[in-house]
């Protein structure tokens, strides 16, 4: 049996719509988990969108245009939590949790091109890192995402789960985000201090220039 086509899948999506276009809101799925952050009276799916004729380009698709082929963002290095010759993490300030982290490689590659010199150390890397995000008293849990849609260049988030707010596990972290109050930048860069700490001590590299 081949693998099926874009067209098989949303015609079967499709076919599942109602006479406006519409899903019906799963509600034994995630809206009707305890944690998901939104009452589902009113609640309803945008209509289904057609079918496009090619998935559009990221940026950084061409490597010479990609940022890592830029100069040096001075921005970019004030966010800089921690690096050696081949990484870079960098604190994510506008999310409004305890902490949030972009794991990215210096080398142009997206994860499915990842070279194999850097695919064990990136490995190791997320374990290092998510086991010094969960030694945060403020965090409970780490969760690690990969979206792409952006940017061609690979770039895995870390997010860390407030410590205690049941409602905020899984998958639905991100929806409570957007809705919570923005933490103060002094307290993100601490907690990314000892994040920082945590990895010196694992895995060498260079900290952040504030510590």
């Amino acid at each position: 049996m081949e693998p099926e086509s874009a067209e098989d899948f949303y015609a079967r999506v499709q076919a599942a719509t109602g006479p406006d276009g519409r899903l019906d809101v799963a509600v034994e799925e995630m809206p009707g988990w305890d944690i998901y952050p939104f009452e589902i009276d009113s609640l309803r799916m945008k209509p289904l969108q057609p079918l496009a004729a090619e998935e559009p380009p990221r940026g950084g698709e061409d490597p010479a245009e990609c940022y890592c082929a830029r100069p040096p963002d001075p921005a970019a290095d004030e966010r800089l939590v921690w690096s050696n010759e081949r990484w870079q993490l960098h604190l994510a300030p506008d999310l409004k949790l305890p902490i949030g982290l972009n794991l990215g490689p210096r080398e142009h590659c997206d994860l499915p091109t990842v070279p194999d010199h850097l695919a064990g150390e990136m490995g190791r890397l997320l374990v290092a890192v998510s086991a010094g995000v969960e030694s945060l008293p403020s965090v409970g849990r780490v969760q690690i995402a990969k979206y792409g849609d952006g940017g061609a260049h690979l770039h895995l988030f870390v997010f860390g789960r407030p410590a205690r707010m049941l409602q905020l596990r899984g998958s639905p972290l991100l929806d409570w985000e957007e809705n919570l109050p923005p933490v103060p930048l002094e307290v993100q860069r601490a907690n990314a201090e000892h994040v920082a700490t945590h990895l010196l001590a694992t895995v060498g590299g260079t900290g952040p220039g504030w510590l």
